[in-house]
């Protein structure tokens, strides 16, 4: 290379021009380019050498002028049409005498630049460059217009993304939800977030993590400051397919033949719903019917038969089968049926004839089941009633309504024979949470007489279900419960009777199991046991409904015992992850309730010790049946009763502090 050669450099991402001045060392140029600065080069750094001419630094800007007019990327398209045909390569004069039928410098030079910047019909051989076949330009151009409309609806996003920012309504696009999934999905994993919805944010000016996410979805309207991202990392479905709403209505405006010719006709019995006041499944009904020979009373229990309008495997039965149960949230349930099937024809309305599956039962002098029978029949709801309405009755007497009063006696023999075969009762407050817009009210579920009155004819309903299934070897979901290793009496005895003490024995329950072998729940004192009477809201049950109504038609069983397991397996898992996001969410809105009311004070008793040796203690708020990690700094004995206010609650991160309350001095506790 000679002194006065102009020549092309890159730094920083930018093309620079510059004149060669002097050698420097065995290799290297020293380089001055129009600003006057000079520039040490290698060789390797040079990306082309203007020919022909000698130039001085004040001359570039003249020469760029030159160049300027013929840069136009789609002379390059005219000059491919030609060379493709023969697979020609070129090089920059070559291509100048192509574009421009001259060779001088500048052209030249016009040449390289556009070679060099083209990425659509040329590609680079050493220093010539090569025509891409029109397979090869045709993708790269689809490539192309598929960038710049990604590009196009990026910005077209951000647009309505600051039209939303700034309080104006926003018609969302189709094109909008991948990026808007993109963002919800920075916040419920963040460890598998993408790029672009870190390019979002960026975009925005905001601060590119989750917590910005979260709050960018929310400042747009999009979810709500308490949205329950429990349930959207869970894989249970909110809404209902199409498919499956379409069939539902279809079933309520023309109800299938029923599979049932003989249905048993209960409707001259008087049935009594009983539920909480805002329940809508209403999927069990009692009736008390005496005997003729004047001594002995037959208890009804009326489960609600979904089944004859669900057939095993139609959309409606796999869609509850996915489900695997009603999802009971503080804000809502989610229900296994579509609505428009659960709290209406599948449900024991009052006043309309309804189909069920009843139970009938015969108990001797001690409580256990003498007699039993279970029918597909008709029955008539006579009363819907609370639990309250229940407790009230049995309080005042009500003589109008004898058969409430019997039922309740029943259920009390029917608790003590359990007792007699070891059952374990344990009786702990639970807080019902409800949220209706921006209230939250929080009551305390007591062991009420009604509520054992509806427990005690359930689980009897579920003991002659396991019993008719085991007799007759029908395939069904049966409930066991291994024998716990309990404290023992003394021990128990040491700690102060109620909640200490029960919390104590709840400690070593083990879990349920469910499977095809009758098995002996201990918890319940039974020998066998199947859930039955929430075929509405629980999968399980309704797969009993479907084995047991078609053993008593003289029909083949819908599931063999191997086709019920692989069932049962999946259920109980969806079920596991329903109960989780239950759980979750309660605490979440617990935790919101006490931030709202951290100026109050609370009666806690200390239930159990979670790290003695850190005075970290689990205390039960009485008032509201929450049970909460605290730290003291003094000691604290099991059964202790103090008061406490909250001092820090963060419900989205799930911290919550309190300080108790000594001689009116807040002492500071932590969690």
């Amino acid at each position: 290379m000679e002194k006065g050669t102009l020549i092309e450099f890159w730094q920083n991402g930018e093309r620079r021009l510059a004149v060669a001045d002097r050698p420097e060392g065995k290799k290297h140029w020293i380089v001055i380019d129009d600003r006057g600065q000079s520039h040490t080069l290698h060789p390797r750094k040079i990306t082309y050498e203007v020919l022909g001419e000698t130039y001085k630094p004040s001359d570039i800007s003249g020469f760029l002028k030159q160049v300027q007019p013929y840069l136009d990327p789609s002379s390059l398209e005219v000059a491919w049409e030609i060379l493709v045909e023969d697979g020609e390569t070129v090089d920059p004069p070559a291509m100048a005498s192509l574009l421009f039928s001259d060779r001088s410098p500048h052209l030249c030079y016009a040449s390289h630049y556009l070679l060099s910047e083209d990425k659509l019909y040329f590609k680079q051989k050493s220093d010539c460059y090569e025509p891409r076949s029109s397979a090869q330009v045709a993708e790269l151009k689809h490539q192309l217009e598929v960038g710049e409309q990604r590009r196009r609806e990026q910005q077209e996003f951000l647009m309505r993304v600051q039209k939303g920012l700034a309080g104006e309504v926003v018609e969302w696009q189709e094109s909008d939800r991948p990026r808007i999934e993109m963002l919800e999905r920075l916040v419920l994993q963040p460890e598998f977030a993408s790029r672009p919805a870190f390019d979002v944010l960026a975009a925005l000016g905001r601060p590119q993590n989750h917590e910005s996410a979260f709050d960018l979805l929310v400042a747009l309207g999009l979810w709500s400051r308490h949205e329950n991202l429990f349930l959207r990392r869970s894989q249970i479905p909110i809404q209902f397919p199409n498919k499956v709403v379409e069939m539902a209505q279809l079933v309520v405006d023309s109800p299938p033949p029923d599979s049932e010719l003989n249905r048993l006709d209960l409707t001259h019995l008087k049935v009594y719903t009983i539920d909480d006041e805002t329940t809508q499944e209403i999927d069990d009904g009692l009736s008390v019917e005496a005997l003729a020979d004047g001594q002995r009373t037959r208890i009804w229990i009326h489960i609600a038969d979904p089944t004859r309008l669900v057939s095993p495997g139609d959309e409606l039965d796999l869609e509850a089968r996915r489900r695997s149960t009603t999802l009971y949230l503080p804000t809502g349930m989610i229900p296994m049926f579509p609505p428009i099937l659960a709290t209406g024809p599948m449900s024991l309305v009052q006043g309309k004839i309804c189909y069920a599956l009843s139970f009938g039962v015969i108990l001797d002098e001690t409580g256990a089941v003498q007699e039993y029978s279970i029918h597909a029949s008709l029955i008539k709801p006579t009363y819907r009633l609370t639990y309250e309405d229940v407790d009230e009755m049995l309080q005042l007497g009500i003589q109008a309504e004898p058969e409430i009063g019997t039922l309740a006696t029943l259920a009390k023999l029917r608790r003590t024979w359990r007792q007699s075969q070891g059952s374990i009762s344990i009786s702990m407050p639970e807080a019902l949470i409800k949220v209706d817009g921006e209230e939250i009210t929080i009551n305390v579920l007591d062991d009420s007489p009604s509520r054992q009155l509806v427990a005690e004819m359930m689980i009897l309903a579920g003991e002659v279900a396991s019993r008719y299934g085991q007799e007759q070897k029908i395939p069904l979901p049966y409930r066991s419960q291994p024998q716990p290793e309990l404290p023992s009496e003394e021990e128990l005895l040491q700690l102060p009777a109620g909640p200490v003490r029960f919390c104590a024995m709840r400690r070593c329950m083990p879990r349920s199991e469910m499977s095809l072998t009758p098995g002996r729940h201990a918890g319940l004192g039974l020998e066998t046991y199947t859930q039955v009477t929430s075929p509405i809201r629980r999968y399980t049950d309704l797969l009993a409904h479907f084995q047991i109504k078609a053993h008593l038609r003289g029909d083949e069983l819908p599931f063999s015992a191997e086709k019920l397991q692989e069932i049962m397996l999946s259920v109980s898992t969806a079920a596991y992850e329903a109960t989780l996001v239950e759980r979750q969410t309660n605490r979440y809105w617990g935790l919101e309730y006490l931030r709202r009311h951290a100026d109050e004070v609370w009666q806690a008793l200390v239930l159990r010790w979670l790290r003695e040796d850190d005075n970290l203690v689990l205390i039960l708020l009485e008032d509201l049946g929450l049970e909460l990690a605290m730290r003291f700094k003094r000691s604290v004995a099991l059964g202790d009763r103090l008061e406490v206010r909250v001092s820090h609650a963060d419900p989205r991160q799930d911290v919550i502090q309190f300080r108790e309350m000594i001689n009116q001095e807040a002492q500071p506790a932590t969690t």
